[in-house]
């Protein structure tokens, strides 16, 4: 602007030097002053332009981005659905073959990061996401909107193919994940649950990822490790459980829940020295939910942690009100992997036995194979935080996991509970007296005591005595009763026609009024 007014004052001299008149002076100064207005105009246009450009160059590669999961770089469940919205429109108006989706996901991601940190299971996701890609090969690569991160850890794949085709898939997926993985130095093995659904033949494009999610959580809830293809009555059973997970919410406030008690047997003398606790959901419109049903629903949504504390609370409470009757009997309650992996919940253990002036010997804490061989620096200082308090650990379910015996070594268990199934054949399976003659040789070893659970006839009874079983528990001695009937039966009233089998006796010194009831070791 300066220049152009630099030009305008120099305009007379000029005028009067070469004999120009007002009027024409009049003109070239207009000329000249639009002129350079519009250059200015044009230059700031121009300027104006190129910013333009630029926020729509940021603009859409913030669209590209918002497609790509920033982890994995693979497309993102929204654009994964626009995809199958594509797919199923070829499918329906261009004559395409079927389609179908895989919804794939990893079984022990969680246990993953509790146990080696987030960045190794971040690691482990990039090499699922890298394996899934290569599957799909030729039809797009690293870099296809066939495969999707659907979730946190969960995937899904697009495959032109019918169903004996998709199921084809599923199986080479479980195979290739199955493959150990490198990350953080660690070699991980993973096992994962893969639904599948078709389209036209399972209904509408918009369900096929629902649908397919459906078969997934279906395979998982038996176990894992599998593939199934979706069933309407999964979507049934989908609805269910939504709704049971609504009232399960709510079930401790209403005061839903109750424990049972089942005693153990002593196995030199076959009298009861103990009893375990154990959960049952008594709903006011469904009756009584197994345990199989609801515990692992409490468990995928993080309510275990809650029950667990009641459970915690209630079986104290029942222990102090016995041992105001003279019934001083140790109480086992079952601790799931959530509690165990809180902080807090050993402190909140002592908190409630000092509460009701609870010996911690006085109870145990049955903590599952599986969870207890994880073998994680969480796990280890959970087991130590217990017997550092006086706490009585047991291991359950022994046997039925990949027990490391150097991880048993170095865990602070007191006993190992042998898992029923292999109780069930003790009569006439050779390899099942074999199994429970190798526990109890580990046992001895390591100074821990044994117990059996599942005792149902008087053979197996006998067979466990002979070998140095330590306690004995199940349905030849009494089976899982309230707290009232099993203290009408300390009182001398007995289990009870319904309950099954010969009726063991109590301690007698469960009784003493003057002696401590005695812990064992």
């Amino acid at each position: 602007m300066s220049q152009m007014q630099a030009l305008y004052d120099m305009l007379p001299t000029w005028a009067s030097q070469v004999g120009v008149g007002p009027l024409l002076l009049a003109g070239i100064a207009t000329g000249v002053i639009v002129g350079a207005v519009g250059r200015l105009l044009l230059a700031r246009r121009r300027r104006g332009n190129g910013m333009e450009l630029d926020r729509q160059s940021g603009r859409a590669k913030s669209r590209t981005d918002s497609k790509r999961d920033t982890l994995t770089g693979l497309v993102t469940r929204a654009e994964f659905e626009s995809t199958l919205e594509e797919a199923a429109w070829q499918v329906d108006h261009k004559s395409a073959p079927p389609m179908a989706v895989l919804y794939i996901g990893l079984d022990d991601l969680r246990s993953i990061n509790d146990g080696f940190g987030v960045r190794t299971g971040d690691a482990l996701l990039v090499q699922v996401a890298r394996r899934l890609s290569r599957l799909l090969g030729a039809d797009g690569g690293a870099d296809t909107p066939h495969v999707a991160r659907a979730g946190g850890e969960e995937f899904a794949l697009l495959l032109n193919g019918d169903e004996a085709a998709a199921i084809g898939m599923a199986a080479r997926a479980c195979a290739a994940l199955a493959r150990p993985f490198e990350a953080e130095g660690q070699a991980l093995g993973l096992t994962v649950s893969v639904g599948l659904a078709c389209y036209p033949a399972h209904g509408a494009w918009s369900r096929l990822l629902p649908h397919a999610a459906a078969a997934m959580r279906h395979v998982r809830q038996a176990g894992g490790n599998g593939h199934a293809v979706y069933a309407p009555a999964m979507a049934v059973d989908l609805r269910e459980q939504a709704l049971l997970l609504q009232d399960l919410r709510q079930a401790v406030e209403r005061g839903e829940f109750k424990l049972l008690y089942q005693p153990k047997i002593d196995a030199a003398s076959l009298q009861i020295t103990a009893a375990e606790a154990l959960l049952r959901w008594d709903h006011p419109t469904r009756g009584l939910v197994p345990p199989a049903v609801f515990i692992p629903l409490a468990e995928r949504h993080g309510l275990m942690s809650s029950i667990g504390q009641w459970v915690v609370a209630e079986a104290c409470r029942q222990a102090a009100e016995w041992r105001e009757s003279g019934l001083r009997m140790r109480i086992a309650i079952n601790i799931s992997g959530h509690q165990l992996r809180h902080d807090r919940f050993v402190a909140q253990l002592e908190e409630q036995v000092r509460r009701y002036e609870i010996p911690p010997t006085r109870l145990t804490c049955e903590i599952t194979e599986s969870v207890a061989m994880e073998d994680t620096a969480q796990t280890r200082i959970a087991f130590q935080r217990l017997r550092r308090a006086g706490f009585h650990v047991s291991i359950d379910d022994f046997g039925t996991g990949h027990s490391s015996l150097a991880v048993l070594r170095r865990l602070p268990a007191a006993e190992l509970k042998v898992d029923r199934s292999f109780i069930t054949d003790l009569e006439v399976s050779e390899s099942a007296r074999s199994i429970v003659e190798a526990v109890l040789s580990v046992a001895r070893t390591l100074g821990l005591r044994v117990v059996a659970e599942g005792v149902e006839t008087e053979a197996q009874r006998d067979i466990l005595v002979r070998m140095g079983c330590d306690e004995l528990q199940g349905y030849l001695f009494a089976r899982p009763m309230s707290a009232v009937a099993l203290a009408l039966w300390a009182e001398g009233s007995g289990p009870g026609s319904g309950q099954g089998g010969p009726a063991a006796e109590f301690r007698p010194s469960l009784f003493d009024a003057t002696r401590p009831a005695p812990i064992l070791p």
